[in-house]
């Protein structure tokens, strides 16, 4: 004879649902933010979705992290936040400013703990489920060529946050095109030095990866140059 369907349980009156502690609400909220991050990329994830993943209300992410930005530096765990070394880069000038922005994605890029991370990430089964036939199958052992396939979210949070301000500091002409060659051009050497340790850029020092793409940089920045002319 099949057993009749339980009813629910009053909750006794008075009693109130628990409400996570701040440190939990904080680990949720990152939580969410990961993996926010892995299945949308950075420019579809939003503040709201990300409180809505995390149970939690808006003006809670909000408290914790002041906008989209820092939410993706602390999630990820980055050594430093890049939106605010944008002041260092613009400062001293024209002059020096592609150097100065290679060396920042080197910085940001070369740092263990956010690689090791970004792989973890982007290993993860929402993520796995959009990686193509044709990345599975140049997968390497390690597992770098997942997170080659999902560089796209982090080119979108470089972009947004730092290369699109120092081109609008600048003022240059066609400026998206350029904005969209700089992002892809340092995201494709941090990809190719870092994840797939191609040599010998594999191996090469900072300093000489900065001196040779430097000025590829430099040139794209510098609002005396337009498109197709030399």
């Amino acid at each position: 004879m099949a057993s009749e369907p339980s009813e629910a349980v009053p909750r006794p009156a008075g009693q109130r649902v628990p409400v996570p502690s701040a440190q939990e609400a904080a680990n949720a909220v990152l939580a969410a933010a990961r993996f926010a991050f892995a299945s949308r990329g950075y420019a579809s994830t939003t503040m709201k979705s990300v409180a809505a993943g995390a149970g939690v209300a808006p003006d809670v992410v909000k408290s914790l992290y002041n906008n989209k930005e820092r939410l993706f530096a602390a999630a990820l765990r980055l050594p430093f936040d890049p939106a605010q070394a944008v002041p260092e880069i613009i400062a001293p000038g024209l002059d020096g400013m592609g150097e100065r922005l290679v060396r920042m994605t080197l910085t940001l890029m070369g740092d263990e703990q956010v690689r090791g991370d970004l792989t973890r990430l982007l290993k993860s089964d929402t993520a796995a489920s959009v990686t193509t036939s044709a990345a599975r199958a140049a997968m390497a052992p390690d597992g770098s060529a997942a997170a080659l396939t999902q560089l796209k979210f982090v080119a979108e949070y470089l972009q947004s946050t730092v290369v699109d301000r120092v081109v609008a500091a600048v003022g240059v002409p066609d400026a998206r095109l350029r904005v969209t060659l700089i992002s892809s051009y340092l995201v494709g050497v941090a990809t190719t030095r870092y994840l797939l340790r191609i040599e010998p850029l594999a191996s090469a020092t900072d300093d000489e990866v900065v001196a040779l793409v430097g000025p590829t940089i430099q040139g794209l920045l510098d609002p005396t140059r337009r498109a197709g002319r030399p």
